[in-house]
This record gives structure tokens, C-alpha cells and sequence, in this order.
């Protein structure tokens, strides 16, 4: 399971404006700089993090970017849907994926679909992972500069 770059920049976003949570609102160009990421894409990227309610923006002299929740209370769930839509390891995974299989083998010689137990759990451990980790998590880790911590 690939997630694009647009979720690889909104977390990295994120985890920036998580650092500078205590100033006031940061300009996209200065994330851009930081992270070196491109600042028309961030603006594509922000704008979605705004319309999920997970960003605000102010417009003027000292506008730009602040997170709209404080980073303990933003998992990362929330930020990879805002960009990525439902966690769907296959195509056949609908509207609600956490809960709804729209598998089109379900009738595959009178037996349910056989891969859909394994592609339900994928999802779901996915998901938990995602769910399990907060922003403030990342803020910290990312500050400390340690190597990934695996399991």
C-alpha cells in the first residue's frame, strides 16, 4: 500500500507547523524553505488540511498557517483522509471501508470472496496504526532526530 506525496508533504506540514504550534501563524513559504518542498503544490496541500478543519489560515502581513487543534488532539488518521481520501488497500473497499467491502467476487462459485478477510485486517491495522499516532508524537520524534523505532 503506496500513500502519494501529496500525504508524504501534508504530514510534513503538519509536523512543521506541530513545532511552531507556540508562534504565531507560519507563511507556506517558509515551510516550503524548511522542508524544501514546492510551494504550489503546499498550497494545494493546505488547502485541503483547512477544509478538514485541521489548519487555519489568516491573510495580511504575519498571515500564513496555524494548526486548528493543539497537536496531542490531531491523530494522523484524520490529516491522511483529509489528502487521501478512505484507507483502502483495494479498489473493491466502498464508501465506507472501515466497514463496507464492495467485493465483486462475493459470488465467485457460490463462496464469499477469499482474500477479504486478509484485505479487511490490512485495513484495518492501517488504519489502527494511523489512528494510534498523534501529531505531537511525530513533533516529538522528529525533534529528537532518533532512527524509527520499529513494531
Amino acid at each position: 500500500m503506496n500513500f502519494s506525496a501529496k500525504a508524504e508533504y501534508g504530514v510534513r506540514l503538519m509536523i512543521e507547523l506541530g513545532r511552531r504550534q507556540s508562534e504565531r501563524a507560519v507563511s507556506l513559504k517558509a515551510i516550503s524553505e524548511a522542508e524544501t518542498l514546492p510551494l504550489p503544490y503546499l498550497e494545494h496541500v493546505a488547502a485541503d488540511l483547512k477544509a478538514a478543519g485541521l489548519v487555519e489560515s489568516s491573510r495580511g502581513a504575519h498571515g500564513g498557517y496555524r494548526l486548528a487543534r493543539p497537536a496531542s488532539a490531531i491523530d494522523m488518521a484524520e490529516v491522511v483522509q483529509a489528502l487521501e481520501g478512505p484507507i483502502a488497500p483495494m479498489d473493491c473497499f466502498g464508501g465506507d471501508a472501515a466497514r463496507h467491502v464492495a467485493c465483486s467476487h462475493e459470488t465467485d462459485h457460490g463462496h464469499g470472496c477469499a482474500t477479504k478477510l486478509l484485505w479487511t485486517r490490512v485495513q484495518g491495522g492501517v488504519l489502527k496504526a494511523l489512528q494510534k499516532t498523534t501529531l505531537a508524537e511525530l513533533v516529538e520524534f522528529s525533534d529528537k532526530g532518533e532512527a524509527a523505532p520499529v513494531g
